[in-house]
């Protein structure tokens, strides 16, 4: 980190200290839990006597702003762990911080009236703050534990300069108009309900729509690069969860088993297992391999509460998941196969800008450290032959290989997981996946787990922000709306779009009593790209004037003129 990231995370810090005495002077009775430096800014965590209100935000930046006036100093304290007990006597949280310490002594900040248990650094005095806001404030289990008490959290924004703060607040408005969560609501794509259950999702017909024409597109793609597409049983039985592991390492997130038939099922939380027995239902060849299985197979997992958000964390997702089974001297080509693959689908769905990150051998690890040297060589060997920058994560592979970490940028520059490529020794092992060589042996086979999505759910969230709802032609739920002027016109409007919509494209008559003005704003708002307006001129002609969802006028066109620009829009996915 520089010198300027160093000193930004410094006075980041510093901000949540005088957030957190300007709390304590509106609230004297506050408890406090922590309070870090983040990216682009700070937050503290708070125990209070009443919850807080948009209008609390306002007021605690303006003591902020008199702590940083009367410019008093942070001064640093070693104390015995006796003498912080005494400090924080009226803190719980503190003293169970403290506890948890090995040391015997330890670090104790304090600013004016706040006294803080941290090891620091602070900036030396309050005014050397630079540009700052509290933006919003969320609720936060205490070590992020859904049986420990709910505290508020308070976040702020801090940067050195009112320019960057600015540039920043801008920013955070752009991605709230894009925020996923309200377009799928104002463009009716998707809801979540508590009838239901938190983080299971209802499809509406619009963003269905966008998702068929994603899967179908991905299917088609896969089967024309040699993957079988499969479906697998959403419950199986739970002892083959135990084989794999994923009962004993993983098992806070999976749901609680099921009886049936005096057996214990379980929601599947992925889809391997079934691609693993798809292929050991025959002898397999060396001849064979590689195989490709490919599924968009939905999992279920726990999430926590308080950790769901929109699409982009949730209970039940569908993974683009894909498992290729092959021996260890076909892994180099495979990867660049699914490199290409992944590179031509963020491609087409509009993600110019992404970074891969090869994450090598944890201390505890499955497989022999030979074929993980082999591996790690065929990934590393897969990157360099496409000639891509990759960065490396030492040690953060999975226990059960290497892998290849995509992540996407959308069009603010936010970062999104995005594909994912990691090799699998562990699995082969346990479940003793093998083809029979050339020397008419038995050989584990390697495979391969894939997504270049990721999740359905995930994905859509990030192209919903990414395009800002206003999706390409060819995912519009709706690509033209038909604007008649006057009920007059509507006989020709519905001959227009039954026409369109014979060529196979999506069009809808708006055929409300509202002036045409409001009309053309509603088409715009639900980000329709094209409007064709209708009235006596147009019908004369026999076509109609042409509009754009960005407000372009293109004027007037034949009908044929119309549906060839749709369709070249679409055919070439624009």
């Amino acid at each position: 980190m520089g010198n300027n990231d160093s000193w930004l995370e410094t006075m980041r810090h510093s901000a949540a200290h005088i957030m957190a005495e300007a709390v304590l002077r509106l609230f004297p009775d506050a408890k406090f839990g922590i309070g870090p430096a983040i990216e682009d800014g700070f937050y503290y965590d708070f125990e209070l006597p009443r919850p807080l209100t948009p209008d609390d935000l306002p007021a605690i930046e303006g003591i902020m702003r008199q702590i940083i006036a009367e410019d008093g100093a942070f001064v640093q304290r070693e104390l015995t762990k006796e003498e912080a007990r005494s400090v924080f006597a009226d803190q719980p949280y503190k003293l169970e911080l403290l506890e948890d310490l090995p040391e015997d002594h330890v670090s104790v900040f304090t600013q004016g009236m706040f006294a803080d248990l941290c090891r620091g650094p602070h900036a030396d005095h309050a005014a050397q703050m630079g540009a700052f806001k509290l933006v919003r404030t969320a609720g936060a289990y205490w070590r992020g534990d859904e049986s420990q008490p709910m505290l508020q959290r308070i976040y702020g924004v801090a940067f050195e300069t009112e320019d960057e703060l600015q540039a920043h607040l801008d920013k955070l408005a752009e991605a709230a108009k894009r925020d996923h969560r309200k377009l799928g609501r104002d463009l009716d794509l998707f809801s979540i309900h508590d009838e239901i259950g938190p983080g299971l999702v209802c499809w509406h017909p619009n963003g269905a729509l966008v998702r068929q024409l994603i899967e179908d597109f991905w299917k088609a793609e896969h089967q024309r690069r040699g993957y079988g597409i499969v479906y697998t049983p959403h419950i199986g039985k739970l002892d083959q969860w135990k084989q794999s592991g994923h009962w004993e390492f993983y098992r806070e997130n999976l749901y609680s088993p099921m009886e049936v038939d005096g057996r214990q099922y379980l929601l599947k939380p992925m889809n391997c297992l079934g691609h693993i027995l798809i292929f050991r239902s025959r002898l397999r060849s060396y001849r064979e391999l590689p195989i490709r299985m490919a599924e968009l197979g939905t999992v279920y997992r726990y999430e926590r509460g308080g950790v769901l958000y929109g699409l982009t964390r949730v209970r039940g997702f569908t993974q683009d998941d894909a498992h290729i089974f092959c021996r260890q001297d076909q892994i180099r080509e495979e990867v660049v196969g699914v490199i290409q693959l992944a590179q031509f689908m963020m491609a087409t769905f509009g993600f110019e800008n992404y970074e891969m990150v090869l994450a090598t051998r944890p201390e505890k690890y499955a497989g022999t450290s030979e074929e993980w040297e082999v591996a790690t060589a065929a990934l590393i060997a897969a990157l360099e032959s496409l000639d891509i920058d990759y960065e490396e994560d030492p040690g953060g592979g999975a226990f059960y290989g290497p892998k290849i970490d995509v992540k996407l940028a959308d069009a603010m520059g936010r970062d999104w997981q995005g594909p994912t490529i990691q090799v699998d020794f562990n699995l082969p092992q346990r479940f003793n996946v093998c083809y029979i060589g050339e020397d008419g042996d038995e050989h584990l086979v390697t495979m391969i787990h894939r997504t270049v999505l990721g999740s359905m759910e995930r994905f859509f969230a990030c192209l919903v922000e990414h395009y800002g709802g206003a999706f390409p032609v060819w995912l519009s739920p709706v690509q033209a709306r038909i604007v008649p002027i006057a009920d007059r016109h509507l006989e020709y409007a519905h001959s227009v779009e039954g026409r369109l919509r014979r060529a196979g494209l999506r069009v809808e008559v708006d055929g409300r009593s509202e002036r045409m003005g409001s009309k053309i704003r509603d088409a715009q708002l639900a980000r329709i790209p094209y409007m064709l307006i209708i009235g006596d001129k147009e019908i004369e002609s026999g076509g109609a004037s042409l509009r754009l969802r960005s407000g372009g006028d293109v004027g007037f066109c034949t009908i044929d003129d119309v549906e060839t620009r749709i369709r070249g829009a679409v055919e070439n996915r624009a």
